[in-house]
């Protein structure tokens, strides 16, 4: 019903509309955290991240907190190794809770994939520069595929290599040895109760993360170069001969004296290399390069490659015959079955 009031129409009902909406209009400028505090990621679990908190020149104080992570960053943005950008609460009391708002520039990432069709890659850990394979010499025994395999995503990601053979009383590393010696990879060779020195030495002043199977001593001999960081151990299943998930996340542990950082994964049961072609495989070996480039052109540089450099590059005697075979044995790497 209206009424009409000096020319005027008057609705009864005008007042009851729904409501005009009065939002601010969006903005494309966004929150500048530039200043904000950095912190370290150390564990990721079940969407909670534990950090360190940085100084100005990025080393770690006694600060340690719980960050969430800001909705923008995206599922799996931030990962173990990672420097963020953190707001709110940074004091690390008990129960408060902070927000990661941004991922600082990587200067590496370790990736795999599920396998070798997966189109997906799977960063593992961020700003690490050594990767330590750790493979037992026995119980289980060693599979060179998956220490192949885990060598190529190393030199893809530009990580330094380290082959750790544990369980030396059990077998002799005398062939695994002398299978890497080509390539030019340290090795450490340890036992139940050896001396880790020269594993120290290797790991001073360095980020590197340990990578394996299950139950070839990963978290043995982290608990061994870190007193008190009780990383949970397991036997071998004597029927699959295979070792049982023990540690379920990645975590990042200062060694003693703050000499260093050492990343311990859980265990891997495959590894796929999709991501990477034989040009990336190529980069890690610098003496190789020249002798490719009158190479066919999309030669894989493989034992079925045809006019390949890398044939005459040997017979020639520019490089060692066990060089360019251990090489290839890389680059085949990703043609074997990705459960190796």
């Amino acid at each position: 019903m209206s009424r009409r009031r000096g020319g005027i129409h008057s609705d009864d009902h005008a007042g009851f509309d729904r409501p005009r909406r009065r939002t601010r209009p969006r903005t494309k400028e966004r929150p500048d955290y530039s200043d904000a505090p950095v912190g370290l990621v150390v564990t990721v679990d079940r969407g909670r991240y534990r950090c360190l908190l940085l100084d100005d020149a990025y080393e770690p104080t006694e600060v340690s907190l719980t960050a969430t992570k800001a909705r923008p960053l995206g599922r799996k943005s931030v990962i173990v190794g990672d420097r963020v950008r953190l707001d709110g609460d940074v004091s690390g009391v008990e129960g408060t809770l902070a927000r990661i708002v941004e991922v600082l520039e990587r200067t590496t990432v370790l990736r795999r994939t599920a396998d070798d069709d997966d189109p997906f890659e799977r960063p593992i850990v961020a700003n690490a520069d050594q990767l330590v394979i750790v493979t037992a010499l026995a119980d289980p025994p060693p599979r060179t595929g998956m220490i192949d395999r885990v060598l190529v995503a190393g030199y893809d990601a530009g990580l330094d290599p380290l082959l750790c053979l544990t369980k030396a009383d059990l077998a002799s590393p005398d062939e695994l040895v002398a299978a890497y010696a080509p390539l030019g990879v340290p090795i450490v060779v340890t036992e139940p109760g050896s001396d880790l020195t020269r594993l120290r030495q290797l790991l001073s002043d360095r980020s590197s993360v340990f990578l394996g199977h299950s139950g070839v001593g990963k978290s043995t001999l982290v608990n061994a170069l870190i007193p008190g960081a009780d990383r949970s151990t397991s036997h071998v299943n004597e029927v699959t001969g295979r070792g049982r998930h023990t540690s379920t996340s990645a975590i990042a542990l200062q060694l003693p004296d703050g000499d260093g950082w050492v990343i311990d994964t859980p265990g891997v049961r495959s590894f796929g290399l999709s991501h990477v072609t034989p040009a990336d495989v190529l980069k890690a070996f610098p003496d190789l390069v020249e002798f490719t480039d009158d190479c066919p052109r999309g030669c894989a540089h493989d034992d079925e490659a045809v006019e390949c450099g890398l044939d005459n590059a040997w017979r020639d005697g520019n490089v060692p015959r066990a060089r360019v075979e251990s090489f290839r044995r890389m680059v085949s790497a990703r043609k074997l079955p990705y459960e190796a």
